[in-house]
């Protein structure tokens, strides 16, 4: 169907059949019992008039929506073998853009294409008109149209025309009133031109002096008065000399129009009506149920098949809506016709085979090929087969005729096999934090790995399953997936940290033009430092680099901010706004007074600022004098009084509230008093309380209720243990110490990084609470602590060993064995004497981990393996790969000899008596077992040459890409001979595996260029 339609809320109805869809069944038809006894009854559709229907269902909405179907034969060549939906998308887009109209758009299984929209009425006919435009198939027609009747076609400033043109979404071309020409051309789908042509024609008509007759005849009998492929009416057309126009199939409507020359519209219009009571009196109706999968092969191509029965018959096929559920097919005609007619209805709905081939999902895209190139070769001399790939499943399915399926079929299964024998794929689970270190600035990293290894690398980052996706060749996939895995370990070793520090010292820890910040990241070369952003208060400063350098940076800023902090003391002091003026002094003299004999910064509020509150900066010993001096003159001015309340210590944090809204609340309640706690690192139990004496004793009774309720509710205990085992204590993710707390009720709180006692974990709460919390932490204190000391003798030349590469291999045993602790003597200390702590059970577990360590060791031997040096590079792969490898594989050290000509002169391989040279061998260290197994790994490593016999006039087909291709399959180089030599042979050299690999590819090459040639000489 073109441009199928079905609309919901709209004005404009629209009939949903296909092209050749043929009427509805007649209240006179016969019984389908009576003709085909053995085939079910099936109930005659309801009519209903679709005009009533639309008109009762406008309610005033001004939002409308329309669904219309593109079949897959119908659509335009550049969208149905684009395979992916991305330029369709964009597309809709744009027109969504330009009409503002919603569209959405969906393919099914067939190909062919849904689209929804709404909006308003006229941006959705506009949407509809330019959505046909772009995705299905255009098609023009000229058609000649008086002049004076254009008026009429056109309407008031052109907009009948373009009503029209939206309802049939096309593009309509009138001369203008210079030209001439009487031709009309219509651009658009094949229906909406005959929708068109239909309107302008029954228009041009009206306005025609000549004589017009409107025939009302059921739509199920236009197909008998049309004829097929339009025939009858053409002819009877010919015959009168009347023009005729029958309503196409899509527009619900049973008026004919006739117009031409009195006598021959008369004579039309007999013989319409005679044809019609013909049809009455002998025509009947069957029914058929085919599955609506085979629909489109009864239809055929812009519905020919339709029209072939009718003529062979004389009996219509009416084909159910697309959108229908039900596959019921509709044949009128006479009774003697209509079985032969169903027969062929059957004939043409069996006449198509379906096949699937089994396929993982993850080769879809290699079977589709680039543009759909593997796919088209498939199929390029099976025009009548259809390929279906879906992605949702591990299977392709073909339908066609049977002959051209089983064809494609074994050509497709051949290639999956092809390509499930060439290609694999691998996945890695990894942290999505290290996505964009794998990924490199601009995907430098991925994008080298790729071309290296030449396979497909894709990073799939969602909720809960984070991989990375590599595919290719068997080698390319193995080598990329080992580079990933070390990039990934390498970063995992790192460690960052955040270092708090107040946004008050950065500027002073960057320094003038950033000297500061330089010097210290030139002491830490190894240790990226990042630093918040300017205004940012929160942020911290974060530390990325080996853990050891992390933590000497550390302490280093810890050091340099205390230095800044110390010269950047702060104190505010809070004094009655109406005392600021005191402070001042006539001219500013007594604030300027204390500024120079204080060397403070005294910032006082601006004008209209509510705040009292005077800050003073400087040193500490300057800024107390400082204040202690503003106090004084406080004092002296003000009619106030001073009264201190005893509260404990442990009570200030909560009385003060977070960000100190509680305490600022009960000094504004309390007529604006100020009360000043003890400072941090004072021992004082005494709060301040200053103002007039009604509002301190008011502050003082609030301060003292709240006290004492928290006094109830926190009573504290502390528990001391060792910081390493506070990672026990806690658990993982914190489960053992989220139990302790659901039982008991109690606060746990363990010491942070700022905290000079780094043991004492408290606990807050009721006294009950408390107390049932400190004996279940003992407890567990006492079972982590069951710490013993152990020591073994590790002899001195091994310790190198253990201690290299800043304790690798001690890390790994620690990790190994429960965190046990393992001491060596320090360098240049002549023991043996090796410390173990730790539980019993993990130093006993680690003792025998250092004993096989040090058994390896003492049997280590090297061999040496003579490889000729200018094979050297080759063996070891690109950036040495290969050799990587072998020495992962069996555990050993591979030295090379030095090169001595860097710039790549020829080498003598041999010394004279034929002995090989230094440079020819290469040191293997390790178990002696892995030694001999890893020298036979690079022996096998070494290149040879064979010639292999390839015909010389087939030597330009190798040429070019195939040659490259085999090149890089199977990583041997291809050397041919020069034109002027013609020679049946080609030089492959390589590893001898790849060289067997790569002889015997070429055999296969060698009879498809042969079957090539062939191919080419029948032609």
């Amino acid at each position: 169907m073109v441009g199928e339609m079905i609309p919901v809320h709209s004005e404009m109805p629209v009939h949903t059949e296909d092209m050749n869809n043929v009427g509805y069944d007649n209240s006179g038809s016969y019984a389908y019992d009576d003709l085909f006894p053995a085939l079910p009854h099936s109930q005659p559709p309801v009519q209903r008039n679709i005009q009533q229907v639309t008109n009762k269902m406008r309610v005033g909405s001004s939002l409308h929506t329309q669904v219309f179907h593109v079949p897959y034969e119908e659509r335009k060549l550049d969208n149905a073998n684009t395979f992916g939906e991305g330029e369709s998308l964009r597309t809709c887009q744009a027109i969504t853009k330009e009409t503002g109209a919603h569209i959405e758009i969906s393919t099914s299984k067939d190909g062919s294409l849904t689209f929804l929209i709404t909006g308003k009425h006229s941006s959705v006919l506009d949407a509809r008109r330019q959505i046909l435009t772009h995705f299905q198939q255009q098609a023009s027609k000229q058609i000649n149209i008086p002049k004076e009747h254009y008026r009429w076609i056109l309407g008031k400033q052109g907009q009948k025309l373009k009503e029209l043109e939206k309802v049939t979404a096309t593009k309509i071309s009138v001369p203008s009133i210079s030209d001439n020409s009487e031709i009309i051309t219509i651009t658009g789908t094949k229906e909406g031109i005959e929708k068109a042509e239909h309107e302008i024609r029954v228009c041009s008509e009206e306005q025609s002096r000549k004589a017009l007759e409107r025939i009302t005849v059921p739509k199920i009998y236009h197909p008998f008065i049309q004829g097929p492929f339009g025939e009858r009416a053409q002819a009877l057309s010919a015959e009168t000399g009347a023009r005729i126009h029958i309503p196409p199939t899509s527009t619900q409507s049973d008026e004919i129009v006739v117009a031409g020359e009195k006598n021959g519209v008369l004579a039309a219009k007999a013989q319409i009506e005679q044809i019609y009571q013909e049809m009455v009196s002998k025509c009947s109706t069957v029914r058929v149920e085919v599955p609506k999968s085979q629909h489109k092969y009864v239809i055929g191509a812009r519905g020919t098949t339709i029209q072939e029965i009718l003529r062979e018959t004389g009996v219509s096929v009416e084909m159910p809506p697309p959108d229908s559920p039900t596959g019921t097919i509709t044949l009128h005609g006479p009774h003697n016709k209509i079985g032969i007619a169903l027969s062929m209805v059957c004939d043409k709905a069996n006449s198509v085979k379906t096949a699937t081939v089994d396929a993982p999902t993850w080769i879809h895209k290699y079977i589709i090929g680039k543009n759909g190139s593997n796919i088209k070769k498939i199929t390029q001399d099976l025009s009548k087969v259809h390929v279906d790939i879906t992605h949702s499943e591990d299977k392709v399915k073909i339908d066609g005729p049977p002959e051209e399926v089983e064809r494609a079929q074994v050509a497709l299964d051949d290639f999956v096999k092809n390509l499930l024998a060439t290609l694999t794929y691998v996945e890695l689970s990894v942290d999505p934090k290290f996505f964009k270190h794998i990924i490199g600035k601009s995907g430098t990293n991925i994008n080298r790995l790729k071309d290296e290894t030449g396979v497909v690398i894709n990073i799939i980052e969602n909720e809960g399953n984070n991989v990375i996706r590599i595919e290719g060749s068997h080698k390319g996939v193995e080598d990329a997936e080992r580079e990933l895995r070390e990039m990934v370990m390498k970063l995992e070793n790192e460690r960052s940290k955040e270092v708090y520090v107040d946004h008050r010292y950065i500027k002073s820890l960057i320094g003038v033009r950033g000297d500061k910040i330089k010097e210290i990241r030139e002491k830490f070369d190894r240790v990226l430092i990042t630093l918040p952003d300017q205004g940012q208060k929160r942020s911290p400063i974060k530390l990325r680099g080996p853990q050891e350098d992390i933590e000497k940076c550390e302490k280093y800023l810890h050091k340099v901010i205390k230095e800044i902090a110390e010269s950047s003391y702060v104190q505010e002091v809070p004094i009655f706004k109406q005392f600021h003026k005191f402070i001042i002094g006539k001219g500013g003299v007594n604030l300027r007074k204390i500024r120079d004999e204080t060397q403070t910064v005294i910032d006082l509020p601006a004008e209209g600022d509510d705040s009292d509150v005077i800050t003073v900066r400087g040193k500490r010993d300057n800024v107390e004098e400082a204040v202690r001096r503003i106090q004084q003159i406080h004092s002296e001015k003000a009619n106030i009084v001073t009264e201190e309340v005893k509260i404990a210590p442990k009570h200030y944090n909560s009385l003060i509230g977070t960000g100190g809204k509680l305490i600022h609340s009960i000094m504004e309640e309390c007529g604006g008093v100020l009360i000043k706690f003890p400072a941090a690192d004072s021992d004082s139990d005494k709060v301040v309380i200053k103002g007039p004496i009604e509002d301190v004793e008011k502050a003082k009774v609030q301060l003292l209720a709240h006290a004492s309720e928290r006094e109830l509710t926190s009573h504290t205990a502390t528990v001391r243990a060792k910081p390493e085992h506070h990672k026990f204590l806690i658990g993982k993710n914190g489960t053992n110490i989220k139990k302790i707390r659901e039982q008991t009720g109690a606060r746990i709180v363990f010491p942070t990084d700022k905290d000079e006692d780094k043991e004492a974990i408290f606990i807050i709460g009721r006294e009950e609470q408390v107390e049932l919390a400190r004996k279940q932490l003992e407890a567990a204190v006492a079972e982590i602590s069951n710490v013993s000391e152990g020591e073994m003798s590790v002899p001195p030349r091994h310790h190198r060993h253990f201690v290299a590469r800043r304790g690798e291999i001690l890390r790994r045993i620690a990790d190994d064995c429960g965190g046990v602790q393992i001491s060596f003597p320090r360098q240049g200390v002549n023991s043996d004497r090796v410390v173990l702590k730790g539980p019993k059970d993990c130093i006993e577990a680690a003792k025998v981990r250092i004993n096989e360590i040090i058994e390896d060791l003492e049997a280590k031997v090297t061999i040496e393996c003579v490889i000729s040096q200018k094979h050297h590079r080759t063996v070891m792969g690109a950036r040495g790969s290969k050799v990587k490898d072998i020495t992962a594989e069996y555990d050993v050290q591979i030295k090379f000899p030095e090169r001595e000509n860097p710039d790549g002169s020829e080498v003598t391989a041999r010394n004279d008596d034929g002995e090989p040279g230094a440079n020819d061998i290469i040191r293997i260290t390790g178990r002696p077992e892995n030694c001999q197994a890893a020298k036979k790994a690079l022996l096998d490593q070494v290149p040879i040459t064979i010639d292999v016999d390839v015909p010389f006039d087939l030597h330009k087909l190798l040429a070019g890409q195939k040659r490259r291709e085999l090149m890089q399959t199977y990583d041997v180089h291809i050397l041919m001979p020069p034109i002027e030599e013609v020679c049946d042979q080609v030089k492959v050299t390589g590893t001898p595996a790849n060289v067997e690999k790569a002889k015997q590819a070429l055999a296969e090459k060698i009879g498809d260029m042969e079957k090539e040639k062939e191919d080419r000489l029948l032609r």
